[in-house]
C-alpha cells in the first residue's frame, strides 16, 4: 500500500507539473499574440492618422484601426475633414512615422488594455504646392515653403477587442515632447 500510494502521488505531482507549465506556455503564446496584434493596429493605424492628416487619403482606411466614436471625437481628423488642417496648402510626398509602445499586461481573455505610445515624425517631405511659396515665404517667413511639424507626444491609448480585432478606442494626450 505504501508504494502504491507513492507511485500515485508521484505521478499526480508530474502531471500538476505538466499542467502548469502547458498553461505557462498557453498564456505567454496568447500574450504575444494579443501583443504583436495590438502593436501592429497602434504602428498602421496612428501611421494612417497622420496620413490622412497630412496628405488628406481617404478616411475610411482609419475604420479598420479606430472605432467610429474616436473619429468623430478626434480634433485631427475633423479638421481635416472640415478643411483646416494645416497641411492644406502642402503637398506632402512622405513621412517618417515612428512609434514608441511602453509596456502593458493582456490575459487571453481580456477584450481592453491601455497602453503608453510615443509618436514621432521627424522628418515630413514636402512643400508648398503650387505657386504659393511666395505668399507663404512673404507672410511667414523662408520656412514656411516646407509643412509644419509634427507635435511629438506621449499618449495613453485605450484599445478595445471587437469581433477578434483590436480597434484603438481612445487617445489621450498625456505630454507633448521636444523635438
Amino acid at each position: 500500500m505504501k508504494y502504491l500510494r507513492r507511485l500515485i502521488w508521484h505521478i499526480a505531482s508530474r502531471l500538476l507539473i505538466i499542467t502548469v507549465v502547458l498553461g505557462m506556455m498557453v498564456i505567454g503564446f496568447y500574450y504575444a499574440m494579443n501583443m504583436s496584434n495590438m502593436y501592429v493596429v497602434l504602428k498602421d493605424g496612428m501611421a494612417r492618422r497622420a496620413q490622412v492628416v497630412m496628405m488628406q487619403e481617404d478616411v475610411s482606411e482609419l475604420n479598420k484601426f479606430f472605432q467610429q466614436s474616436f473619429l468623430a471625437r478626434d480634433q485631427a481628423v475633423q479638421d481635416t475633414l472640415n478643411g483646416l488642417s494645416p497641411y492644406r496648402d502642402y503637398n506632402v510626398r512622405g513621412i517618417d512615422h515612428r512609434l514608441e509602445m511602453g509596456f502593458t499586461w493582456v490575459w487571453p481573455w481580456d477584450t481592453t488594455a491601455k497602453v503608453v505610445i510615443v509618436e514621432r515624425i521627424p522628418r515630413i517631405d514636402g512643400r508648398v504646392k503650387g505657386n504659393r511659396a511666395e505668399d507663404y515665404v512673404s507672410v511667414y517667413g523662408d520656412d514656411a515653403i516646407y509643412p509644419p511639424r509634427w507635435v511629438s507626444a506621449r499618449y495613453q491609448v485605450q484599445m478595445v477587442k471587437e469581433n477578434g480585432r483590436w480597434h484603438i478606442r481612445s487617445l489621450q494626450l498625456l505630454e507633448a515632447l521636444p523635438d
